[in-house]
């Protein structure tokens, strides 16, 4: 096989790496827990602590990568992913775990951007490259099937009564091939020192996303105190200077003439509230399963199962639909994800059997892979040339941050219900209402040029 792809075996690994360790929580939360201890506070920060770090250093992670080096920082960040997935697996407290989950996320964001730039270099035939892009979906999709079944096989096979802390074992092979794949295969390259960054508005970035998370997470067991509320306030505050110093900054994180674009805006606005939907749902339907049934890891993690074949199943479905539907594909994702949510809260209500939450997931699954591909697409289509990349970077940071926000959020609704089935019923119906919301705000998003005929 040609070294180039090799790269993208490397490349690959790493992102399965990554997509992995995102969503294995989703399931092993509980079993986390038991063997650790620690608040229900913590069951949200295993999740948030790796998606917050992740968005925030993804914003810069792609400059990092031009200015000293894609390999250099490739390299640095699949050796950090791999040193904190063994401190994740040798966790002795729950703060310890999750500082180590604090550091997966942000070295996971040093390691993700730079593999996109290295392919680019590496596959100069467009076909070629295109064969090689095409590959990520389906390896996304396997992932993203895999990660919760995974993560339930591990924990109900218990080698060396290790538990779950062989979910993050088994990163210390993959990063071992990933880091010395990249010295012998990745193409060199010293960087361009003339690339700028921002810090103070990654800080701005930083700090506020910390400042809205953090309260809605622990202001629920703190019994809302002042402080939670001056979080809030200082959140917001963070992101307003933010905004402002997008017009003022050299180097700015986004470019500001996109700020200005009425659809970008909209479909930045419909990301959020969608990954943050969609990353607060699949939390609190885990959560029902195993504290509100008692399902074990495994039989949790065969139960989301159909969520991840519906992306899968209505993702390929794409290509051919898009071209015909335009913006309103977006319309038929939210009504079936509006279907999959009220369909979680009616089995939650009347009481839950394995088909029937079977059905919901797919459903909901269906959905949600109707909608991420395209809202992204239409998004990115009102952009330059030019903003291409300022715009695609704040998507996928914006993809991470929101999907803390909305474990954070519906934890909270989870936990403040005395009955698990009322909180997934809760839960569910806030989705629900966020989907009407989105398909409003749709309608500010470009039309296809079939569609605007």
């Amino acid at each position: 096989m040609e070294k180039r792809w090799w790269v993208l075996v490397v490349v690959l690994t790493g992102a399965v790496m990554d997509l992995l360790d995102s969503t294995v929580m989703t399931v092993a939360g509980p079993s986390v827990r038991a063997g650790l201890g620690g608040t229900e506070a913590t069951l949200q920060w295993l999740t948030a602590g790796y998606a917050l770090p992740f968005g925030v250093l993804l914003v810069i992670g792609g400059r990092l990568g031009d200015r000293w080096g894609r390999r250099r920082l490739f390299l640095i960040g699949a050796t950090g992913f791999t040193l904190a997935s063994m401190a994740c697996a040798v966790a002795a407290s729950p703060t310890m775990l999750v500082a180590a989950r604090v550091a997966q996320g942000a070295l996971g964001a040093l390691m993700i951007p730079q593999g996109f730039g290295v392919l680019t270099e590496v596959f100069t035939s467009g076909r070629e490259r295109g064969r090689a892009f095409s590959l990520f979906g389906p390896v996304s999709a396997l992932a993203g099937i895999g990660g919760p079944i995974l993560a339930g096989v591990l924990i109900a096979w218990n080698l060396g009564g290790l538990d779950w802390r062989l979910i993050f074992l088994i990163n210390v092979p993959l990063g071992a091939f990933v880091i010395l794949g990249a010295l012998a295969w990745m193409p060199a390259d010293h960087g361009d020192r003339s690339a700028r960054l921002d810090p103070l508005g990654v800080m701005l970035v930083a700090a506020g996303s910390a400042a809205l998370v953090l309260p809605l997470i622990q202001g629920r067991e703190a019994g809302w105190p002042w402080w939670t509320f001056a979080m809030l306030a200082a959140a917001a505050f963070a992101f307003a200077a933010l905004a402002r110093r997008q017009t003022t900054s050299s180097s700015p994180i986004l470019t500001p003439a996109l700020l200005r674009k009425r659809p970008f805006v909209a479909g930045l606005s419909v990301a959020v509230v969608l990954f943050a939907g969609s990353g607060g749902l699949m939390l609190i339907l885990s959560l029902f399963l195993q504290l509100g049934l008692h399902y074990s890891a495994l039989h949790t993690g065969l139960a989301l199962a159909p969520v991840a074949v519906g992306i899968a199943i209505s993702s390929l479905l794409v290509p051919a639909l898009s071209p015909r539907l335009g913006r309103h594909l977006l319309h038929v994702g939210l009504g079936a994800e509006l279907l999959g949510a009220l369909g979680f809260a009616v089995v939650a209500a009347a009481g839950t059997t394995d088909v029937a939450f079977a059905a919901a997931g797919l459903v909901s699954g269906l959905g949600l892979g109707l909608l991420f591909g395209p809202l992204i697409q239409s998004t990115l289509s009102v952009a330059a040339p030019d903003e291409v990349g300022s715009a695609s970077g704040t998507i996928n940071a914006v993809q991470q941050i929101a999907t803390a926000l909305g474990v954070a959020v519906l934890g909270t609704v989870f936990f403040a219900s005395t009955a698990p089935a009322r909180a997934l019923v809760t839960g569910a119906l806030v989705v629900a209402t966020s989907c009407v919301l989105c398909a409003v705000v749709v309608l500010a998003l470009p039309t296809t040029e079939r569609n605007a005929a």
